[in-house]
């Protein structure tokens, strides 16, 4: 490698503030590039003379691929890629790609923590109507529960699985999960989780909290056939990818009850349309994708990448990098 600055492209548009958050972890030998609009012309341009690129929530496609001649090294901001970018494509042209788990797995455990005592305790709802001039004081008890003695149910027992749990022991729930991966002995007891197989899950949660990857196999793993065989009254929190859950079957079953309530920080299509269905429901609380958006996981999740970055061009091994032959 030379010694010339290296471009590193961050590929989603984002405001001078955000810029400043990363600019503050940029090492010497290394020059940041980033996107005046959020504009496919100008990535494009910037992507065909960038060594490194940074990817979020924008998608890297098959295109931008193809226009990165110089392109030496792709390093995901988190560890879903599978739906961020193209994986034929970047494996075929052999550039590595390296993941960030560091700094997401707090702030998403704490955000589907918040959501699931948001969505039992109706918050959304309540601020909304006491913000209208409507005093609920005695309304929502009959539909209002406390986290404390339910059973939580995870579809997903990976590192933000167990933050979530660990972040639940003081509550005094219990657990269930579903993870083709078992955890140790004890490390279940410690976390007081047992495993089970994904229907006894679906059908003993009461509040059911998705940290699972986005694949071709977990794709709507939570539709119509799915909710049918879980406990009713059941709370569904997904802080993980929003095509995990068939969107038209969840708001039909929000309006029978079967689901009593969901929070939701990730949708099939996204942003959302302004005309979504979920919108219309008092039993919802939504965010936009911010459960990882916090000012220090974006502090960290920079400084581990750049940290990696000089790791790559002084010839060590990557950490967090994506096994290609291990792709299909």
């Amino acid at each position: 490698m030379g010694d010339d600055m290296r471009k590193v492209l961050y590929l989603s548009h984002a405001g001078e503030d955000v810029y400043d958050i990363i600019r503050e972890q940029v090492p010497e030998g290394f020059d940041l590039v980033t996107l005046e609009r959020d504009d496919d012309a100008e990535r494009m341009a910037k992507i065909a003379e960038a060594q490194v690129v940074i990817c979020a929530n924008t998608p890297l496609t098959r295109a931008l691929i193809d226009a990165a001649d110089k392109l030496e090294l792709v390093h995901h901001q988190g560890v879903g890629y599978h739906d961020t970018l193209d994986v034929a494509s970047l494996r075929q042209r052999g550039v590595p790609l390296a993941l960030t788990p560091e700094g997401t797995t707090g702030a998403v455990a704490e955000h589907a923590v918040m959501l699931m005592i948001a969505t039992l305790r109706r918050v959304a709802y309540a601020d909304s109507e006491l913000r209208q001039g409507r005093w609920h004081v005695n309304s929502l008890r009959p539909k209002s529960r406390e986290l404390a003695g339910r059973l939580v149910g995870y579809v997903g027992m990976g590192r933000i699985g167990q933050a979530v749990a660990e972040r639940l022991k003081p509550f005094g729930v219990r657990g269930v999960y579903a993870d083709p991966v078992p955890l140790a002995g004890s490390r279940a007891r410690e976390l007081d989780v047992s495993r089970a197989g994904l229907d006894e899950v679906l059908a003993t949660a009461e509040v059911l909290t998705l940290h699972a990857p986005l694949t071709p196999e977990t794709r709507h793993l939570i539709d119509a056939a799915a909710i049918a065989r879980m406990k009713p009254g059941v709370v569904v929190v997904n802080t993980a990818r929003g095509g995990l859950i068939c969107e038209s079957d969840l708001v039909a079953a929000l309006k029978t009850g079967q689901v009593a309530a969901a929070g939701l920080d990730v949708f099939e299509k996204e942003p959302p349309l302004p005309d979504n269905p979920l919108w219309a429901l008092p039993n919802v609380v939504v965010t936009p994708h911010i459960s990882a958006g916090t000012r220090d996981t974006l502090g960290t999740k920079m400084r581990a990448v750049f940290d990696n970055l000089q790791r790559f061009y002084r010839g060590e091994p990557l950490r967090n990098a994506v096994d290609w032959s291990a792709e299909r």
